[in-house]
């Protein structure tokens, strides 16, 4: 059956509405975060856990959709994470820069956050980490095709930095595991 009137402004116009009712939703749970946890700190780990959980689960939707390979290095991994991974779960394309000598760190910089449209930093949260999310679920979806790595904020737009910055920083390449049993 044709889809009859469904042009493709009106297909750009359901990913806008999608995208700003997916901002509020994430907005009302750092809000809900905010209530329930006292330190800025304990936020900031349930943000970044929550995003763990996520990744580990989104690498599958995104391998499934992109039909992506094997990566051969951390710099084309950085590359699809950018291009591909954000690009197609939050509609930004970050750019990939500030790579260690070693090529074993990176900074991902975004001038626009989507996760922080609407939003404003309470006052009383000075340390808050409002995308700490983002970081989790990096660290998540790289863990699931065996890359251990730490994930940081560097800058962030919503404390009046010209851009939004997350550091990437290998740590080590994870063994396939094998199931107990399974030899």
């Amino acid at each position: 059956m044709s889809k009859q009137g469904y042009s493709s402004s009106s297909r750009v116009q359901e990913k806008r509405v999608s995208g700003e009712l997916f901002s509020l939703t994430y907005g009302a749970v750092v809000a809900q975060l905010v209530r329930d946890y006292e330190s800025d700190e304990e936020i900031n780990k349930q943000l970044d856990k929550m995003g763990y959980n996520i990744g580990i689960r989104l690498i599958e939707d995104f391998l499934a959709r992109s039909q992506q390979g094997r990566c051969y290095d951390l710099k084309e991994t950085a590359d699809i994470l950018a291009k591909v991974g954000f690009k197609t779960f939050l509609g930004v394309v970050p750019v990939v820069t500030n790579w260690s000598p070693r090529n074993d760190e990176f900074s991902l910089i975004l001038d626009q956050n989507p996760l922080t449209d609407f939003v404003e930093l309470p006052e009383d949260h000075p340390n808050l980490l409002f995308s700490n999310i983002m970081c989790g679920v990096v660290r998540g979806a790289l863990e699931m095709v065996q890359l251990e790595v730490n994930v940081s904020f560097v800058q962030d737009s919503l404390r009046g930095d010209d851009t939004t910055e997350l550091r990437v920083k290998f740590v080590k390449k994870l063994e396939d595991a094998v199931p107990a049993g399974d030899d």
